[in-house]
């Protein structure tokens, strides 16, 4: 897997609202900060905010886009991101977009994410 594929995965992880899709995708000590500022640090925590916003927002569709590379080694990726999503929550459509950084690693065979940011666009 390249760092592009990691991209494609994590996407479609996510889009399945299952945690047990996402987890090997996330590195154990990563640290993950939501658009609305909470910060979930391990993945412990972020496990439950995962589970907790599949169980929030139904039928979620989460795009990334516009992906800018800032670093691409062996072992380290940096990228910045666009992303949108939209789904029902309490029985309401609701939908949001913004920015994100997330830095994945190299660990095994596989790409991980260690850290994400997402928060919101600035014009």
């Amino acid at each position: 897997m390249n760092p592009e594929n990691f991209i494609q995965d994590y996407e479609l992880a996510l889009a399945s609202q299952d945690w047990d899709n996402v987890a090997p995708l996330i590195h154990e000590n990563a640290c993950v900060t939501f658009s609305d500022g909470s910060v979930h640090k391990g993945i412990v925590l972020i496990a439950e905010a995962y589970k907790r916003n599949f169980s929030l927002i139904k039928n979620e569709q989460y795009s990334i886009s516009d992906i800018h590379w800032i670093n691409v080694d062996e072992g380290v990726a940096v990228y910045l991101f666009k992303f949108t999503w939209k789904g029902i929550i309490n029985g309401q459509e609701a939908s949001g977009f913004g920015r994100g950084t997330a830095v994945i690693i190299f660990e095994g065979d596989q790409w991980k994410l260690v850290a994400e940011h997402l928060g919101p666009s600035r014009a």
